[in-house]
């Protein structure tokens, strides 16, 4: 079915849809053709067939619809990608040297962007097909669909993908949000985004757990983002020393790229970062309940995780602290109703403190039928905990 004509010029269109989303507070703004394969087919099924995709089994379920725009919504002719800058104020990494505090991700210590990004997406949409006339049709998306936000984003000349497979921006360097309208009306492609990265590894070099296989190839198995939000199952023992207090996702790939020069600190008040999600004490995170948990994470992104995922990861960051004073709150949580916080439990208080986990074991051990917590106290005699 052809379009129909734009009652304005398509020029004119475009410089509305700049102009309109600088107003909703984007930073950055591409198009891109739905016609071009955003994603090559080639690497995604070579990610999934090695296995490298983990427990993210969506991924593989879903391939179909992300080759292309087109193979998700067939009528769709052009995408408008737009980034939001969340850079932050401080270094990112600073947090690392306080062990008895909590490292979440810069992207998680504000608002839920999913929330923020959208009501702005719909907004410029409505008034994008309002000013294009009867017969176009849209649809947005925020890294919820099965759409590849980041190679877009290079096509649409955002950036590029980095060796650390995430966006890359001459102007906000990591640390772009990213959101996209699909649309029937047909615009004038924006020439794609170049790789700049040349012989630069920092990326790779800074990874904790050594997540890149190679330039380009990300390891979800091994990252700590994935490790911290997305797989429920146990954090591999040899990775937990590497993860040091991280408790949620990780930043060190992004923080340490030398684009990150150009960056500028964000300037949406939405998402300017809460000051008790900064380094939050692992003593206050680890006394959480349930209720406690989800007040705290009221509207954050973390809540997504659940109570339980969470106080696991807090307390693998215990257990790299070297805090004696977080021996009381690890010996309360070996009795947690949780399996998942129990198991992590045995593993923080044999780092804190192996004697008094091996006097614990005999009458754990009697009231456990758990085989994940069971298999953590027999790791202790294998002198794992180290």
């Amino acid at each position: 079915m052809t379009a129909p004509a734009l009652p304005i010029a398509r020029d004119a269109l475009k410089d509305f849809v700049c102009e309109d989303a600088r107003r909703l507070g984007f930073d950055a703004v591409g198009f891109a053709l739905a016609e071009t394969d955003v994603v090559l087919g080639e690497r995604l099924d070579a990610f999934v067939a090695a296995g490298l995709h983990g427990t993210m089994d969506w991924l593989p379920e879903t391939a179909a619809r992300r080759r292309s725009a087109k193979a998700l919504w067939p009528q769709v002719r052009s995408i408008v990608v737009l980034g939001l800058n969340y850079g932050p104020e401080e270094d990112p990494l600073s947090i690392l040297s306080r062990p008895d505090r909590g490292a979440i991700s810069v992207y998680a210590r504000h608002r839920d962007y999913h929330d923020v990004i959208k009501g702005k997406l719909k907004e410029l949409a409505s008034r994008l097909v309002a000013r294009a006339g009867a017969g176009h049709d849209v649809k947005v998306f925020v890294d919820t669909a099965p759409v590849m936000e980041k190679p877009l984003g290079e096509t649409a000349g955002l950036g590029w993908q980095g060796k650390h497979t995430n966006l890359v921006s001459r102007d906000f360097g990591s640390w772009l949000f990213l959101g996209s309208i699909f649309t029937t009306i047909p615009f004038e492609p924006d020439r794609p985004g170049r790789d700049l990265c040349g012989s630069c590894r920092a990326c790779q070099d800074a990874c904790p757990t050594d997540a890149f296989p190679q330039p380009y190839r990300l390891d979800a198995r091994r990252c700590i983002s994935y490790l911290t939000i997305e797989t429920k199952r146990p954090v591999p023992r040899e990775l937990r020393p590497a993860i040091g207090n991280r408790i949620y996702g990780c930043d060190d790939c992004l923080a340490v790229c030398p684009w990150n020069k150009f960056a500028e600190a964000g300037r949406e008040a939405k998402l300017r970062a809460r000051e008790d999600l900064g380094a939050p004490p692992l003593d206050r995170l680890l006394a959480l309940d349930d209720a406690g948990f989800r007040a705290l994470f009221s509207g954050s992104p973390i809540k997504r995780i659940g109570r339980d995922k969470f106080v696991s990861n807090c307390l693998i960051a215990a257990g790299n602290s070297g805090e004696e004073g977080l021996v009381p709150l690890v010996e309360r949580l070996l009795g947690d109703p949780a399996p998942a916080v129990r198991a992590m439990a045995v593993w923080a208080l044999a780092r804190l403190d192996p004697r008094r986990s091996r006097l614990a074991r005999p009458a754990r051990l009697a009231d456990e039928d758990d085989t994940a917590v069971c298999a953590e106290w027999a790791a202790i005699d294998e002198g794992a905990e180290r």
